[in-house]
């Protein structure tokens, strides 16, 4: 089990503290939604936390298999829906690979990333589609 804290300082801002290494981060409500936006609102750490756990496991099988994947990365493009109640519509992701397309781990790394805790976790009326660009 891990322990955060969070602390409201006013003003739509909030501060959380990661309980094992005393990290600390902002969140600060979007201005589409009566925040000043600077800072990762709480739906935005969300697609943050999408692509970082889908390299996460994808880096973890890679390298149980002698895979670099060092310079992979994530775009994730969030839409919020525009009718009550406020909710996250879509987490469209695209994972570009350091990777030739026909690369023989290329399937395996690809589930890998539609196993990821976060992405199994979201409500299934969210669109997450994942795009992958094979870039090697």
């Amino acid at each position: 089990m891990v322990s955060l804290s969070s602390v409201y300082e006013g003003g739509l801002r909030c501060r959380a503290t990661h309980g094992p290494s005393g990290t600390t981060l902002v969140t600060d409500a979007p201005v589409d939604n009566h925040g000043k936006g600077e800072s990762f609102s709480p739906t935005d750490l969300m697609a943050a936390a999408l692509g970082a756990c889908m390299m996460t496991i994808m880096g973890i099988v890679a390298e149980r298999h002698g895979i670099d994947l060092t310079g992979m990365k994530t775009e994730t493009s969030k839409e919020m829906t525009k009718e009550p109640p406020r909710r996250i519509a879509s987490l469209r992701t695209r994972l570009t690979i350091p990777l030739s397309a026909d690369h023989p781990q290329r399937e395996l790394l690809e589930q890998a990333a539609h196993t990821c805790p976060v992405h199994k976790s979201l409500h299934p009326d969210i669109d997450a589609a994942i795009e992958f660009v094979w870039a090697g």
